[in-house]
């Protein structure tokens, strides 16, 4: 059952391939604002995924993070997710990303809940236009 306070975690280590230079996001060999807004989103989809009725999911629909600090490659990050708010269908978490100095990024998340397989037929429709 989804209810408020359900939180999320997850980790990694930072891999060349997660870098600003390598996502196009910058020229920096650090890890990349668009790789820890994926781990956030990540970590936000797994911590509700369980509460959800079968057949149903949730796609992001809003980020609203502050990217605060660089972390090099090699380091370990962890993200942490807490639903802070169920509107309906509509799912907001307070999302919080640390490396092994200390805190990196922070923010909100938006997700919705949606059932799977209208929501693919609906999109894919999109070819047929």
């Amino acid at each position: 059952m989804l209810e408020i306070g359900i939180k999320g975690h997850q980790e990694l280590v930072v891999t060349e391939n997660m870098t600003a230079k390598s996502m196009n996001s910058g020229a920096m060999n650090v890890f990349a604002t668009p790789c820890m807004i994926a781990l956030m989103e990540h970590t936000a989809f797994e911590s509700v995924g369980p509460e959800l009725d079968e057949g149903c999911g949730t796609v992001g629909t809003a980020v609203n993070i502050k990217h605060v600090a660089a972390t090099p490659v090699g380091m370990k990050v962890t993200c942490e997710s807490e639903l802070i708010k169920i509107d309906g269908r509509a799912l907001t978490f307070s999302v919080k990303a640390y490396d092994e100095a200390g805190l990196i990024g922070e923010g909100e998340h938006e997700r919705f809940i949606i059932v799977e397989d209208k929501f693919q037929t609906k999109t894919d429709s999109k070819l047929n236009k």
